[in-house]
C-alpha cells in the first residue's frame, strides 16, 4: 500500500513527540516530511535555563539528532518556515518558494515570547529569553555588562535570573503582582521562596507595571507607572508567551487564543491537526510539556487508526528545584469556592505543605522545601480517589515507600520515558555507583533530565530504595536500550566477534527489537563501530569535503565560520587574511568565542565557497563528540612566566587530536604556571606546569558543578606530558562506553587503574600507535 504524506510544520517538541509516536505505532504507515523555522535540530525548551545557569551544554539539550531523520526515512527542513497552506489543493508554501503536498498536516508551531507593548522596548539590550540564540546572547553579554532586570516572576523569569546571577550580573526581578510564581504557588509558598532567593542574591520589585524602558540607542533603565525608576544594562521579558497562529490565520483555519482543535486533535479544516502550545483545546492553551505529550499520543494513535478516547485536557502539575528549593504544585490550589484545605507549615526548616479539597476529594496541592509526598498527593488527585478524614491527613506526610506505586512496577518499565530510562536501570545505577540524590540519579541515567515530568517517579523510586522495604537487586548490567538485550560490552562484544561492519548489519545479525532502533543505541552503534573500524565512515562523513562544510547555519540564514587558530594563536598575517576576507564580504559581526577563536558571523551562504578560497585558512569543525579547542593562558599578560612551552604543547596535541571521535566531548586545558590561566585543574584532561615539573590532571568539569580533576602524574618533559595525555586520551576513547563522561570513566575504572596502564610501557605504546592509526585513517577522510 503506498504511503501517505504526512507533513509536520514544527520541529519542536510537540512535533518530534508526535512523529516518536506514529513511528512506535507504525513506522510503514507514512512518507513523513517536517520544517522547523529556526535552523538548529530539534531541542528542549525546558534546558535552556540549564544551559544558562551552567549545569549543561547545548549539545546536550539535543532531543534528535540528525541521523534520526535519515534512518527514519524523514525529510527534514530546517531554517525554513511555512507562510501558506493552500486546503483546497493540500499543498503548503514556504518562504523558499518551495511547495509540498500532504494528505495530513500536523501544525505544531509552539508559541512566541510575549513583548510588553511599551515605549523602549525595541530598544537594544531588551531581549527574551525563548531559544538557543537568546541563550547564547545573554551569556556573551553578561561578559561586558553587570545590571539585568528581568520582568516576570513566573518560572521562567526566575530561572532566567538565576542564571544571569550565576554569571555574575547583579539581578532585580521585576513583577506586576504582589508575590511570585502566582500560577503555581499560594501567597504563603510564595514568600518562603522569594525569602529563599533573596538570600541568593536576588532582588525583587513587586507591584510594579513597566511604564516605559528608557536610554538613548541601548537601554539604561525602567520607568513604572508608580513613578520609581530603575537602572538596567539588561533587560529580560519574561511575561508569558502567545500561540504562534498566524499561519492558521492566513490560511483560513478557525482560531482563537490558539488554533481550536476537538478531542482528536483535528482543526477545523478536514486532514489538518494542531498539537502542542498553539493549539486550544476546549478553551485552553497549554505552555507546558506534559499536555503536549498527551496530545502527541492521541494524535499518533488516531493518525495511525488505533483506539483512543481523544484528548480531555490535562490536569497541570509541576515538581522541580528552583535554586536548590524543592517545589511541588498541583490542580486547583486556592481555596475559595467551598473548598477547603489542610496545611503544615514548619518555619524553623522552611517546609510548607497544603492540601486543597472539594468535599472528599483532593483537588490541587502546593508543597514548598518537602515534596516526597507529591507523587503520593499526585496521584489521589488524578484518581479522584474518595479520601476520608484520615486519609487526608496523611497526604501531608511522606507515604510509606512500600506501598507507592512504583515499588510495584517491573524493573523493565520506563521511568523516564523521554530518555528511555527503566526503573531496573535507576536501581541498578544507585546502587552501582551510590547515588543518594535525584540530582545524582538525573545526572548517570538522564531520567527527569528532559522534559522534567517524571521527577515525582524518580524520586519516589530513591525514597523506595533507600527504604529498610527495598529488598531488589539489579546484579546484571542493563540493556543499551529497549530495541535490544544486550549490554554495551555484550554489544561491542557481539560486533567484533561476528565482524559486523554497518550499523544496519549489526541491528539485523544482533536480533535488535526495533528494526531502524532509536536514538540511544543508532548513535551508539555508529561510535562503535568507528572504534572498532577506524576506517568506518559514518562517523567522519560530515567532515568529508571543501571547507564551507564546516560553517554553521545561524537562525537568520547566514552563517558563521571559525578560522582554526591552533592554541589561540595567530601570525599578524593570518590577522591580516581574516580582516581582508570579512571586509570583502561585509561580515556582520566579529568575535572572540569563549574558546579563544575568532568566530566570524553573517556570512551570505552563496559567499561561502569564494570566502573560504580567499581566506586560505583551515576552519574549526567543534560540533560533535570531540576534543573542543584547547584552551592555553596566551592572552593572560597579568601573568609574566613564560608561556610558548605550554603553548607549543598545545598546539601540537590540538593538531594531532583535531576531528577525532570521543565518547563524549572533552574539554582540554594545558597552563604555563601555578597561575593556571587555562584552568587545567578542571579539565576532563589538563596540564600544568609548577616549579619546572607537569601535573596531568584527568576527571574534572568546568561547568556550573565544577569538580576538580585528580592527579593523575607527573613528568618533568614536554615529551612525556605529550605521551600521558595523548595516551590517556586514546584508553578513554577505547575503554569508555558512549557517552561516558571522564569523571565518570575513571570512577568505573578506577584512578589506580588508569595510572597502571599508562605506566606500562608496553600498554602506552600500543595506545599510541592505534592512535596514530585512527589519525592516519582521519587524514584519508578530512582534507588538512
Amino acid at each position: 500500500m503506498k504511503k501517505q504524506r504526512l507533513v509536520i510544520i514544527g520541529n519542536g517538541m510537540a512535533g518530534i513527540r508526535c512523529v516518536e509516536n506514529i513511528l512506535r505505532n507504525n513506522s510503514e504507515v507514512f512518507e513523513i516530511s517536517m520544517f522547523g523555522s529556526e535552523p538548529h535540530k530539534s531541542y528542549s525548551r525546558l534546558m535552556l535555563s540549564s544551559v544558562l545557569q551552567g549545569e549543561t551544554s547545548l549539545y546536550d539539550i539535543m532531543i534528535r539528532p540528525h541521523n534520526w531523520y535519515k534512518d527514519n526515512n524523514i525529510q527534514l527542513f530546517t531554517g525554513e518556515t511555512v507562510k501558506y497552506i493552500d486546503k483546497a489543493s493540500k499543498t503548503l508554501k514556504t518562504d523558499q518558494n518551495r511547495e509540498v503536498a500532504y494528505d495530513k498536516l500536523i501544525v505544531a508551531t509552539g508559541s512566541s515570547p510575549f513583548m510588553l507593548p511599551i515605549p523602549g522596548a525595541d530598544k537594544e539590550g531588551v531581549l527574551s529569553f525563548r531559544t538557543i540564540e537568546d541563550c547564547e546572547r545573554l551569556i556573551n553579554i553578561a561578559d561586558k555588562y553587570k545590571k539585568a532586570v528581568v520582568i516576570g516572576g513566573g518560572l521562567l523569569g526566575l530561572e532566567a535570573a538565576r542564571g544571569l546571577l550565576n554569571l555574575g550580573m547583579e539581578t532585580e526581578v521585576v513583577h506586576i503582582s504582589n508575590h511570585i510564581m502566582g500560577r503555581q504557588l499560594d501567597e504563603q509558598a510564595s514568600l518562603m521562596l522569594q525569602e529563599k532567593l533573596e538570600a541568593q542574591g536576588m532582588k525583587f520589585l513587586l507591584d510594579k507595571e513597566a511604564e516605559e524602558i528608557f536610554g538613548n540607542e541601548r537601554v539604561e533603565g525602567i520607568r513604572f507607572k508608580d513613578g520609581a525608576i530603575v537602572s538596567a544594562d539588561l533587560v529580560i521579558m519574561a511575561v508569558g508567551i502567545k500561540p504562534n497562529i498566524q499561519l492558521a490565520e492566513v490560511s483560513g483555519i478557525e482560531t482563537e487564543k490558539g488554533i481550536i482543535v476537538n478531542d482528536l486533535l483535528q482543526t477545523s479544516v478536514s486532514d489538518i491537526y494542531a498539537v502542542g502550545e498553539c493549539a486550544e483545546h476546549d478553551g485552553v492553551v497549554y505552555g507546558l510539556v506534559q499536555p503536549l505529550y498527551e496530545q502527541g499520543e492521541v494524535l499518533a494513535n488516531h493518525l495511525c487508526q488505533q483506539q483512543t478516547d481523544g484528548y480531555k485536557g490535562s490536569l497541570l502539575y509541576t515538581q522541580l528545584k528552583i535554586s536548590g528549593v524543592d517545589v511541588f504544585s498541583a490542580g486547583q490550589i486556592d481555596s475559595r469556592s467551598g473548598r477547603k484545605a489542610i496545611h503544615y507549615h514548619n518555619e524553623v526548616e522552611s517546609v510548607y505543605k497544603k492540601v486543597v479539597f472539594d468535599g472528599n476529594k483532593a483537588v490541587g496541592a502546593v508543597m514548598f522545601g518537602d515534596t516526597r509526598a507529591g507523587s503520593f498527593v499526585l496521584d489521589a488527585i488524578v484518581k479522584k480517589k474518595v479520601l476520608s478524614s484520615q486519609d487526608k491527613v496523611k497526604l501531608l506526610e511522606h507515604p510509606d515507600p512500600k506501598d507507592s506505586a512504583v515499588a510495584s512496577y517491573p524493573l523493565d518499565k520506563q521511568i523516564c520515558t523521554c530518555n528511555s530510562v527503566s526503573k531496573g536501570a535507576i536501581i541498578q545505577a544507585v546502587q552501582q555507583k551510590s547515588l543518594t540524590t535525584a540530582e545524582q540519579v538525573k545526572e548517570c541515567t538522564k531520567a527527569s533530565s528532559s522534559c522534567g515530568g517524571c521527577k515525582p517517579l524518580v524520586s519516589e523510586l530513591l525514597t523506595y530504595i533507600q527504604s529498610e522495604d527495598f529488598d531488589q537487586e539489579v546484579t546484571s548490567e542493563s540493556s543499551i536500550c529497549l530495541c535490544t538485550t544486550l549490554t554495551e560490552d555484550e554489544l561491542v562484544e557481539q560486533m567484533q566477534i561476528q565482524e559486523l561492519t554497518n550499523s544496519k548489519e549489526v541491528m539485523k545479525q544482533l536480533g535488535w527489537n526495533n528494526s531502524s532502533g532509536c536514538a540511544t543505541c543508532q548513535l551508539a552503534i555508529d561510535y562503535y563501530l568507528g572504534m572498532i573500524h577506524p576506517e568506518y565512515k559514518g562517523e567522519y562523513k560530515e567532515l568529508r569535503g571543501e571547507e564551507e562544510n564546516k560553517a554553521v547555519v545561524q537562525r537568520d540564514g547566514d552563517y558563521a565560520v571559525v578560522p582554526q587558530l591552533y592554541g589561540g594563536e595567530m601570525t599578524v598575517r593570518q590577522l591580516k587574511k581574516i580582516t581582508n576576507a570579512a571586509e570583502r564580504y561585509s561580515i556582520s559581526q566579529v568575535a572572540i568565542g569563549n574558546d579563544q577563536r575568532i568566530h566570524l558571523l553573517g556570512l551570505k551562504q552563496e559567499d561561502l565557497p569564494h570566502f573560504c578560497g580567499e581566506l586560505d585558512l583551515p576552519l574549526s569543525y567543534s560540533y560533535g563528540n570531540r576534543l573542543e579547542p584547547i584552551r592555553t593562558d596566551i592572552g593572560n599578560h597579568e601573568c609574566q612566566c613564560d608561556k610558548q612551552e605550554a603553548l607549543h604543547l598545545a598546539q601540537l596535541l590540538e593538531k594531532k587530536t583535531e576531528l577525532l571521535q570521543t565518547p563524549y566531548r572533552m574539554k582540554v586545558g594545558i597552563s604555563s604556571c601555578v597561575h593556571n590561566g587555562a584552568r587545567a585543574t578542571t579539565k576532563d584532561l589538563g596540564a600544568i606546569r609548577i616549579g619546572g615539573k607537569w601535573e596531568i590532571y584527568i576527571g574534572g568539569n568546568s561547568g556550573r558543578r565544577a569538580r576538580s580533576g585528580q592527579l593523575l602524574c607527573v613528568v618533568e618533559h614536554e615529551a612525556q606530558v605529550e605521551r600521558m595525555m595523548l595516551g590517556c586520551l586514546q584508553y578513554y576513547r577505547k575503554s569508555a562506553r558512549y557517552l561516558e563522561r571522564t569523571w565518570h570513566w575513571m570512577e568505573r575504572l578506577s584512578l589506580v587503574h588508569i595510572r597502571e596502564a599508562l605506566f606500562d610501557q608496553d600498554l602506552c605504546d600500543d595506545l599510541l600507535q592505534s592512535l596514530d592509526a585512527d589519525i592516519a585513517q582521519r587524514d584519508c577522510f578530512v582534507p588538512i
